[in-house]
């Protein structure tokens, strides 16, 4: 998974804890919601599908307004 907002530029800290989880938790989703892998069968499926979760692959703009 790559996510920039790990990667640690300088030495300061989280300004907004609450915002840098907040990221996370939308990158999350994305990663299992939105984004196809090839390790989840022949057809490419998101981890979600893979679950049962759902039986499609999510727009960006659904995962957003499901997340509001």
């Amino acid at each position: 998974m790559h996510n920039r907002r790990l990667t640690r530029l300088t030495n300061v800290h989280i300004k907004s804890a609450d915002h840098h989880s907040a990221m996370l938790s939308i990158f999350a989703a994305f990663y299992n919601f939105c984004r196809k892998h090839q390790s989840c069968g022949k057809r490419k499926q998101t981890p979600a599908m893979v679950a049962g979760l759902t039986d499609r692959v999510w727009t960006i703009k659904e995962l957003l307004e499901a997340a509001a």
